[in-house]
């Protein structure tokens, strides 16, 4: 081999170790993580300390700490489900506002449209119930034979009569 041709082969092996190099720095720097980023995790998560408060914005230290961890977790390169998945291990169920049993998940979001439209379904039902009562009443009035105004003054002062 000759020295040309060496040059050449340590040319192109140097040449591929400088392409190699940005795949090696991979690694994200957690200050690159955006709080756009952070906040589209954590607004699904909700704060260990308050109740019912979502993680995005909530104001307390514990949560700053959750955010700051989220960030570094990103940085990482994992994924939304792969961070709940690890601060559900941790903290259990409560950190979601679901639950992570497929089971109690579907109970839980199934049950409030279903009770919505049985209490729907008996509204209706009462409310068409008590349409047709007040409907019976003057539907009745309207089949009897109409009396006259006569008739009306003739029982009144019958009965006027009678109880003096």
């Amino acid at each position: 081999m000759s020295s040309r041709q060496s040059l050449w082969a340590w040319l192109l092996v140097l040449m591929f170790l400088v392409t190699a190099l940005p795949v090696v720095a991979q690694e994200t720097d957690p200050s690159t993580i955006s709080d756009d980023q952070v906040n589209a995790v954590a607004h699904e998560m909700y704060c260990p300390v308050c109740e019912n408060v979502p993680l995005d914005v909530c104001p307390t230290a514990a949560c700053d700490q959750w955010r700051e961890e989220i960030r570094i977790l990103l940085a990482e390169g994992k994924t939304k489900d792969e961070i709940q998945t690890t601060f559900v291990a941790r903290y259990g169920d409560r950190v979601l506002g679901t639950p992570e049993d497929p089971t109690l998940r579907t109970l839980s979001l199934v049950t409030p449209w279903l009770v919505g439209i049985v209490a729907l379904a008996g509204a209706s039902l009462v409310i068409w119930r008590w349409r047709k009562s007040r409907l019976l009443p003057a539907a009745s009035t309207t089949l009897s034979e109409p009396h006259s105004e006569d008739e009306y003054r003739d029982r009144l002062e019958r009965d006027l009569m009678a109880r003096r």
